[in-house]
């Protein structure tokens, strides 16, 4: 169960092109050189109501599915150890397609005892060769498309299980900017070669790893030998900043027309903390560390 600290906002991840000469002459000139999104648009979007939060879940969709039955009795894994859904707000093809298909290429594997778990050896790199695509990325305060973009959706699903199960965080990075789909501070981010996220195997049993992306949901799922104790997340959250607008002309918009194509997130330091209660009774408040979070700029189309 997780502690709600913070509302979110609304962010869709959109190509846009975005030039000087679009900009009004009322904007201030810091807003046109700061976080330039840098590809161009193919997709309408509508305004949404707010989607249902990405949270911990308890009935698999795969719960009755042969192989992972299977799978199940062969290492030996019969409890769950937990389970999270990681609601994407309407990510683009690219960016869903790497997600399934490193949702796929992760189910079924097995980490031993005492093993540490990689990310970018599992399912890297994030190249063609291994048949990623290009989706949308934060590099540098900015979006762009990049080979790979969207794997950090799996590195934070990774996250929230490996904390829920109350394994040993070895390596993890936050994003530069805040992302919508966890709260802050509880998200994980990674590049080949540069950040992984690793997780250590920390019980006396085999830890399989099972998932799948259905719509926009990735459900994936930790089983073992032993239950988890109760975990809640508890955010300390200081140095708020307000995100920049940044208007955009679009002549397709009826004159005086305004439409928010990007919704703008603070940017804050978040300190972050564990609340464990084991079954024996006893209480453990672990620190988790302290994220940083660039504001994410406010985009809106305006004629």
């Amino acid at each position: 169960m997780f502690k709600k600290i913070i509302l979110f906002t609304n962010l869709l991840f959109l190509p846009l092109p975005i030039f000087n000469q679009y900009i009004y002459d009322d904007i201030k000139a810091d807003y046109l050189n700061s976080n330039i999104i840098e590809f161009k648009l193919n997709r309408v979007y509508e305004d949404y109501h707010k989607p249902e939060e990405s949270s911990q879940v308890y009935n698999l969709p795969w719960r009755n599915d042969e192989d992972f039955l299977k799978a199940k009795e062969k290492y030996k894994t019969p409890i769950l150890m937990a389970g999270f859904c990681a609601v994407l707000k309407d990510p683009l093809p690219g960016e869903e397609y790497n997600v399934k298909l490193a949702a796929q290429n992760i189910k079924g594997i097995v980490i031993k005892p005492g093993e540490v778990f990689s990310q970018n050896k599992a399912i890297g790199p994030y190249n063609e060769k291994n048949g990623y695509k290009e989706g949308a990325t934060y590099v540098g305060g900015k979006i762009v498309m990049d080979t790979g973009g969207g794997v950090c959706k799996i590195a934070t699903t990774l996250y929230n299980l490996a904390v829920l199960s109350n394994l040993e965080i070895v390596e993890r990075y936050n994003h530069s900017m805040p992302v919508n789909y966890v709260p802050y501070g509880q998200d994980a981010t990674v590049a080949y070669g540069i950040k992984d996220f690793k997780f250590k195997n920390t019980t006396d049993g085999n830890i399989l790893i099972w998932s799948q992306l259905i719509g926009n949901r990735l459900y994936m799922a930790f089983y073992g030998t032993q239950h988890s104790p109760e975990v809640t997340w508890n955010h300390e959250i200081t140095d708020l900043v307000e995100p920049s607008v940044k208007y955009v002309k679009n002549d397709s918009l009826e004159k005086g027309q305004m439409k928010t194509l990007i919704k703008g997130m603070k940017g804050a330091t978040v300190k972050s903390q564990l609340i464990i209660k084991y079954k024996d009774g006893t209480t453990e408040i672990r620190n988790m560390g302290i994220s940083k979070y660039s504001p994410l700029p406010e985009l809106i189309e305006i004629n």
